[in-house]
């Protein structure tokens, strides 16, 4: 029986995919073998020792302390591209809402306090300072080309404008779904030069931090409209802030408020709806709890922010999982142990990611407790799990 804490509300579909008869899941558990959250933040969570693994029930794993879990040999998973319609559509309509002034237009009408004919005359006579603009025709940078930001680049072609992307790190999955349609920037100041429009799509990490600057800024086009559903470390919100009050930029929605954005009239602070449907929640959730569901099963990785992806289809076999440093001569000194102990690799997977490996070895009798205890001897293994056969 695995156990399963959970630490936020975790839609029901996706709990739904951990029978009950394999699975106990609580709000609170003793000695849990896996932990589900969404926004909780467990940087100063005391993690049991008993946890093999984390699954973020959404794409972003800011308030999971990643780094010290990699060090324990446990992988944290997320969901990415589970909620990229939901954000994408709230990204569109936050480019509609800066271009057309909606959310100000909606406030103005909102004080009228007239009736009758004079309530048509105001609203006449006001309408003509929400004055916007349309989206065909004008460019678009996206930051980022990862799940959420080809679907909005896709759209954006869709809808007539101009695209450019940029992302070092675009996957070829991604790429393959990217519109011929969409151009590739070179740098960051290629991307925001003669831009109208800027949508960000990267997680928040040291190398995004105040991603747009003053000086990116001052590159786009007079009156262009910022975007951000990502991250609110990724905008210098000073620099954002003179930007509007000097007209180079014509708006500012953010998912992300402060007391200063909230205060500015040109600025459109949300309470971070970016993937808060029942639909993206529900696909989240799913997503999350099927791979945490195979990897504690079958020892397969896929989509862990901090560990190779790594399947092997299961065999008639006995199967032994290893986190472990990556490092030489690994793979030989497990085989050796197997070997020495008089038993046959039916198959091996041995997959690396910066300073982690991970392994899996289906054998072909079960491995006693002191072939287990040898082969998590060796210097540079961090976690060992023997799964036994399939079920």
């Amino acid at each position: 029986m695995f156990k399963v804490l959970t630490l936020d509300n975790i839609a029901v579909e996706g709990l739904r995919r951990l029978p009950r008869e394999r699975y106990e899941v609580a709000t609170e558990i003793s000695n849990p073998d896996v932990v589900l959250l969404r926004g909780h933040d467990m940087h100063e969570m005391d993690i049991p020792q008993s946890v093999a693994a984390i699954g973020r029930a959404g794409a972003g794993t800011n308030n999971i302390p990643v780094a010290a879990m990699s060090v324990r040999g446990i992988p944290v998973f997320n969901a990415p591209g589970a909620n990229a319609n939901a954000v994408k559509e709230l990204a569109i309509a936050g480019m509609l809402i800066g271009a057309r002034n909606l959310c100000r237009a909606s406030a103005y009408v909102a004080e009228l306090t007239e009736t009758g004919e004079a309530l048509e005359r105001v609203v006449e006579a006001g309408k003509k300072q929400f004055v916007g603009f349309e989206l065909p025709g004008k460019t678009l940078a996206v930051v980022g080309l990862g799940a959420i930001g080809v679907e909005i680049a896709n759209t954006a072609l869709s809808l007539g404008m101009k695209v450019v992307g940029f992302d070092p790190a675009i996957t070829v999955r991604n790429a393959w779904q990217l519109s011929a349609g969409v151009n590739h920037a070179e740098t960051m100041e290629q991307l925001f030069q003669h831009a109208d429009f800027v949508t960000l799509h990267v997680p928040l990490v040291d190398a995004t931090r105040h991603l747009v600057n003053a000086a990116r800024l001052a590159l786009l086009n007079n009156g262009a409209v910022l975007v951000n559903f990502a991250r609110g470390g990724v905008v210098d919100n000073d620099a954002v802030i003179s930007a509007l009050d000097s007209g180079k930029l014509h708006a500012f929605v953010t998912d992300f408020p402060t007391p200063e954005l909230i205060a500015h009239p040109k600025v459109v602070t949300l309470p971070h709806l970016g993937a808060s449907t029942t639909e993206a929640e529900e696909n989240c959730a799913i997503m999350v709890a099927e791979n945490v569901k195979d990897y504690l099963e079958n020892g397969n990785i896929r989509f862990s922010v901090n560990f190779p992806e790594s399947r092997l289809p299961r065999l008639d076999a006995w199967r032994i999982t290893l986190a472990n440093a990556n490092v030489p001569n690994m793979v030989g000194q497990i085989s050796t142990c197997i070997a020495n102990a008089g038993v046959n690799i039916e198959d091996l997977l041995n997959k690396s990611i910066g300073e982690l490996a991970y392994t899996i070895v289906d054998v072909n009798s079960e491995p006693t407790q002191e072939l287990l205890a040898e082969i998590a001897a060796i210097e540079g293994v961090l976690t060992l799990r023997n799964l036994g056969k399939p079920v």
